[in-house]
């Protein structure tokens, strides 16, 4: 039997699904006050935004779906394992230009962490396997110009 907090997660879940894409039924599972925190890249969503990131693995992948593993619920904290599946067939935006999409598969791992506060979820931290997702994308580290930048800068 789920408990109250797993079944608000779980609406979540749904919510950001491809197939469903609710924003505004994600959005209205958050507190006034709730955050969505993307730790990987760095941001955070509030508000109207709260559903931005779903908005946009929706686009870099349309068929998306949250395979999910393993919950452990402790009490009104909720740590998922999971893997986000799709097929990348939208535009993968990026700070330097768009990498035009492959139609590769995409598995990548991923941990979340909610905290539900009167049955609202107050806190979503997301940690998306980054080093296993751009290799999917097709996107290589440079190791060559990271190499170069510290000599350059050594000197």
């Amino acid at each position: 039997m789920a408990t109250d907090a797993e079944a608000v997660v779980r609406a979540a879940y749904r919510a950001a699904e491809g197939s469903v894409l609710d924003i505004q039924g994600f959005r209205d599972l958050f507190a006034e006050d709730g955050v969505f925190n993307n730790i990987v890249a760095g941001e955070s969503y509030r508000g109207e935004h709260l559903g931005d990131p779903a908005v946009y693995m929706a686009k870099l992948a349309p068929d998306i779906h949250r395979e999910l593993h393993r919950f452990h619920v402790m009490g009104d904290t909720v740590a998922v394992e999971l893997t986000i599946q799709g097929s990348f067939t939208g535009l993968f935006e990026t700070p330097v230009g768009v990498v035009e999409p492959t139609g590769a598969k995409l598995a990548i791992p991923t941990a979340d962490f909610w905290y539900i506060e009167n049955g609202k979820v107050k806190e979503f931290n997301c940690y998306v396997g980054l080093s296993v997702m751009l290799p999917q994308l097709g996107v290589q580290p440079d190791f060559a110009a990271a190499v170069a930048a510290s000599t350059a800068e050594a000197s």
